[in-house]
């Protein structure tokens, strides 16, 4: 579980769940909770985006992929 990274919703965790992918491997999924009120569509799809870019691509940098 990750705390907040933003200010202005200290509410926020991200959960991750590591699962067998059935061929071998491990899956990763994130999920993002949020306390009431939830943001406007346009600020849920940018912290959703940010939180790709930092789980996702940086991950896949740290790699050299």
């Amino acid at each position: 579980m990750w705390s907040s990274i933003w200010p202005k919703r200290p509410d926020a965790r991200v959960r991750f769940d590591l699962l067998p992918d059935g061929g071998g491997g491990t899956d990763l999924r994130w999920t993002l909770f949020l306390a009431e009120p939830l943001p406007e569509p346009a600020l849920l799809g940018h912290m959703r985006k940010r939180l790709n870019q930092l789980i996702n691509a940086n991950l896949r940098f740290t790699f050299g992929q």
